[in-house]
């Protein structure tokens, strides 16, 4: 610290005004550059990812008006290798103290690179599954669909697997249901295609499908799966659940156990 106070004192003794008008020169300069080089570069990538193009510019602006105000300094005489030679021992202090944050801000720029969500994106991670409000350098902020807040950190989510289940426009809809072994699996797929037809918000194209999937002790496994737009996946699914469950019972077709597939979280 000594060696710092001398060299800034010695510095202060040196200083001229013509020296200062240039240093104020340069840091006016770099301001109006990191300005014009921040905006043309959030204009850029503002088309394709409004939030990570707001970070990348802070990054570029800040990034630049440092070296400014470096040069303004070297400018009016100031050692910086003193200045770098402290800034060393700070950043290595500094690093063991917070370790974790600069993990998580790595973290967050593989994130920006990656770009496996947006915001708005509907994402599972661990078992927290909901809406993207916001990706920051340290963290991302979700809303679950019980309207609650939660904050995952950036390392979290490069080290876990991710499911972003809005990705894609379609979505497919699987029902496993178990029928007798006295039932007609013909008559069970005719009535499931039925179904399929009838509901208009499910797609030809991917055309459903059904198949036999296992013999079990308590009957045949039949999946039966169709596809919908992302946007009408929970009501679609809703319908065609009931509507299965009404259909088999008017036909008097036995069904000792009939379930969805869901993994956890998996509500949007």
């Amino acid at each position: 610290m000594d060696e710092i106070w001398n060299a800034a004192r010695d510095w202060f003794a040196k200083i001229q005004p013509d020296t200062i008008i240039r240093a104020v020169l340069v840091i006016v300069v770099s301001l109006v550059i990191a300005r014009v080089v921040a905006g043309a570069v959030g204009r850029g990538l503002a088309r394709h990812d409004a939030k990570r193009a707001r970070l990348i510019q802070r990054i570029a602006f800040y990034g630049i008006a440092v070296l400014g105000v470096l040069g303004a300094l070297r400018e009016v005489g100031f050692d910086l290798s003193v200045l770098l030679g402290a800034a060393g021992v700070l950043t290595v202090a500094i690093g063991f103290a917070s370790q974790t944050s600069a993990s998580n801000l790595i973290s967050g720029l593989f994130l920006i690179g990656e770009h496996a969500f947006n915001e708005g994106d509907v994402i599972r991670v661990g078992g927290v599954s909901g809406e993207v409000l916001s990706i920051d350098m340290l963290s991302v902020k979700l809303r679950t669909f019980d309207n609650l807040f939660v904050r995952v950190p950036n390392e979290t989510l490069i080290k876990s697997e991710l499911t972003n289940l809005s990705r894609f426009e379609l979505r497919r809809i699987d029902l496993l249901i178990r029928v007798g072994y006295g039932e007609n699996l013909e008559e069970v797929r005719d009535l499931l295609l039925q179904l399929a037809e009838e509901e208009p918000r499910i797609l030809e194209d991917p055309k459903p499908i059904f198949f036999c999937q296992d013999f079990e002790a308590n009957g045949v496994l039949l999946q039966f799966s169709s596809w919908t737009r992302r946007e009408a996946f929970l009501e679609v699914r809703s319908a065609l659940q009931i509507a299965v469950r009404k259909r088999l019972d008017e036909r008097g077709i036995s069904v000792p156990v009939s379930r969805w597939i869901l993994e956890r979280g998996d509500v949007q």
